[in-house]
This record gives structure tokens, C-alpha cells and sequence, in this order.
């Protein structure tokens, strides 16, 4: 029985260390499916959209959702530590109980003290290992407990700063294409300014976000779960207007050069499918269509007040609904799973931008 509990004990500490590694260390996907990490992230959130999913969307709903990301990252580090206090704890049960105490026999409850108190390195010393094995255990569990406490000092700092990288893209997009963001308007607003010419630097520093986001969320797929600072803003929404905006400037919109919409529409695709992966959710199309034949003919009239003129005919539908269709069936999983909803093409009619807005309707002159 002893042996037994010693290969389960050695086999558990490596699964941990291993699933620690993939996760803080290695900055690639990992397509191996047990995994420690994938066992605490998506039952939890099984559970816990679940719920949520009973709860009408809104701002009450949202708060509660951005307790996830954060909570489920603590959850995780938890079960990591309380996994190697549990198999260093059968490691020396299984060598024998090796173990001075200040008074009767050491037991397995005897083990998971010394192994606790080992791992988050307490040195109280009132309990001993007495052999050699037990000595060597003791050492090792030493310095895992060290290294996971430097993990955990490393690895939320880098985490929080990919976030906060994040959301500065998406704090900017506010004045650009509205709140929530929508395609129609940010072209609306470039052509009725007159500045259309800053479509290019605009999707090229897109570019970039969205190589960055993809990077990031490889390497940290938890930052998928992590809620953006207002509530109708998400990755995801930002992520989908950008591949809005660049399908019909690639669709055709005369004056435009399209060869900077593709660039970054290829990378904002590439990020968008790979998250899909990353999270293993299938693409699927919306049952309700994002921009039907009526929103169609409206974003025309918008952009030719703005002074931004489509290509005339069916060779501009066609196109847009082939670049619609390499995207959206991705963009629609992730938004049902992660419940963020997509955004419109077309803005609501009054709709303020969050910079607009404020808790006091006014403000007084004086003090």
C-alpha cells in the first residue's frame, strides 16, 4: 500500500509541476487535454455561466461575471498548492512516517502537516524527518515551496500587466467607433471629419493589438475569462469591429486602399480562430443575422453622408458576406461561451460614447 501511495504521490507532484510549467513558463498553446488548469477553469466556469446565464444581461450581471477571471486564477494557484502539500504529504506516508514528533506516532495526518508546513517553508521544527529519503523529500518540497511562492510573485504581475495593455487599446477605441464600439460608426466618424487618411495608422496599430492579444491569451488563456473595465466593452466586441470595419473597406469603398484592412484582418482572424481552438469551441454561425439585407442598405446611406461611397452591385454583398464568413462563426462561439455579446453594425440611434457619461447629470461651477 505504501508503494502505492508513493508512485501516486510522485506522479502527482510531476502532473503539477508540469501544468505549472505550461502555464506560467511556456509561452506557447498546449494542446495536451488533461491538464490540471483546463480542470479547474472550465468546470468552474460551467458552473458558473451557468448561473449567470439565468440572470438578465446588464450591469449587474457583468460585475458578477468579473469576479470570475480573477477568482478562478486564485483557485487555480490554490489547487497547485494544495495538490503538492497532498503529495508530498502520501511521499513521505508512503516512505514509512520517518518522522520525529514531539510525542506519540506519526501518522498520515502527522505527513500533511510536516508536508505543509514543509512546502510554504514555516520552519517551526516540531516535527523532523528522520531519514535519509525523508531528509531529501523534505529538501525538495523546500524548494518547490520557494519556487511557487516566486511564481505566484512573478506570474500575477505579468498577468495584469497583459490586461491592463489590453484594455488601453479598448479604453481608445471609445472615441473612435462608440459605446459599445460598432464598425458603420467608426467609418461614419473618419469620413464626416474628413479623415479618412487616418483609416490606415488607425488598423495598423490594430494590427499590432491583436497580435499582441493573441501572444498574450496563448500564453495566458485565463486573460480570455478577464471582464474589460466598463460593460459595454469587451476584447471580443473590440476584436469583432475591427474585423467589421476591415471587411468592408476589403469589400470594396471607393478611395480607400484596402492592403492595410487586410493586413489586419488577417491578424485579427488568425487571433479569433485561435482563441476558438484555445478554448475548444466550434464555430458556429448566429441564428440571427448581424446585418441583414435592411441594416445593409442603412450602412450604405450612413457612409454616403459621410462621404464614403461603396462599390454599387452584388459584387460588394457577395464579398462582404465571404469575409463575414471566415470570422463571425468564430466570433459568435466565443460570444456565446464567454457571454460577450457582439457588436452591432449599425449604433442605436442617441447612443453616447462612455466618455460622454457621468453618475452626475451636472456640474456645479462652484464648491
Amino acid at each position: 500500500m505504501r508503494a502505492v501511495a508513493v508512485i501516486f504521490a510522485v506522479a502527482l507532484i510531476a502532473a503539477i509541476l508540469l501544468d505549472a510549467f505550461e502555464t506560467v513558463v511556456l509561452p506557447r498553446r498546449v494542446s495536451r487535454r488533461q491538464r490540471l488548469a483546463l480542470f479547474v477553469f472550465i468546470p468552474a466556469w460551467r458552473t458558473f455561466s451557468g448561473w449567470m446565464r439565468r440572470m438578465p444581461a446588464g450591469s449587474r450581471r457583468e460585475n458578477i461575471l468579473s469576479y470570475f477571471g480573477p477568482g478562478s486564477t486564485l483557485m487555480l494557484l490554490a489547487a497547485w498548492a494544495v495538490g503538492m502539500i497532498l503529495g508530498f504529504g502520501l511521499l513521505f506516508w508512503g516512505l514509512g512516517s520517518h518522522l520525529i514528533v514531539p510525542e506519540g506516532a506519526p501518522n498520515l495526518g502527522t505527513d500533511l502537516y510536516m508536508s505543509g508546513t514543509t512546502f510554504f517553508t514555516l520552519g517551526l521544527g516540531d516535527v523532523a524527518p528522520r531519514t535519509v529519503p525523508t531528509r531529501l523529500a523534505t529538501i525538495a518540497e523546500a524548494g518547490i515551496g520557494f519556487a511557487f511562492l516566486a511564481l505566484v510573485i512573478s506570474y500575477l504581475p505579468v498577468l495584469y500587466q497583459a490586461f491592463s495593455k489590453r484594455e488601453v487599446r479598448i479604453s481608445l477605441l471609445d472615441a473612435w467607433a462608440g459605446s459599445p464600439p460598432a464598425a458603420v460608426e467608426l467609418l461614419r466618424r473618419l469620413g464626416a471629419s474628413q479623415h479618412i487618411s487616418a483609416l490606415d495608422p488607425f488598423l495598423e496599430k490594430w494590427e499590432e493589438w491583436a497580435g499582441e492579444l493573441l501572444s498574450s491569451h496563448i500564453a495566458y488563456p485565463n486573460l480570455c475569462f478577464f471582464r474589460s473595465e466598463h460593460d459595454n466593452q469587451s476584447w471580443l466586441s473590440a476584436l469583432t469591429t475591427i474585423l467589421d470595419a476591415c471587411a468592408v473597406v476589403m469589400a470594396g469603398m471607393d478611395g480607400v486602399q484596402s492592403r492595410g484592412a487586410a493586413l489586419t484582418f488577417a491578424m485579427a482572424r488568425h487571433a479569433v480562430v485561435d482563441l476558438s481552438q484555445i478554448l475548444n469551441r466550434p464555430p458556429y454561425f448566429p441564428a440571427v443575422d448581424r446585418l441583414p439585407p435592411d441594416d445593409l442598405a442603412r450602412l450604405r446611406a450612413i457612409l454616403a453622408e459621410a462621404g464614403l461611397r461603396l462599390t454599387d452591385g452584388r459584387p460588394f454583398e457577395e464579398r462582404l458576406a465571404e469575409l463575414r464568413a471566415m470570422y463571425e462563426p468564430y466570433a459568435n462561439s466565443l460570444s456565446s461561451y464567454l457571454l460577450m455579446p457582439l457588436p452591432a453594425w449599425i449604433p442605436p440611434p442617441g447612443a453616447r460614447d462612455n466618455w460622454q457619461r457621468s453618475r452626475w447629470k451636472t456640474v456645479s461651477r462652484f464648491h
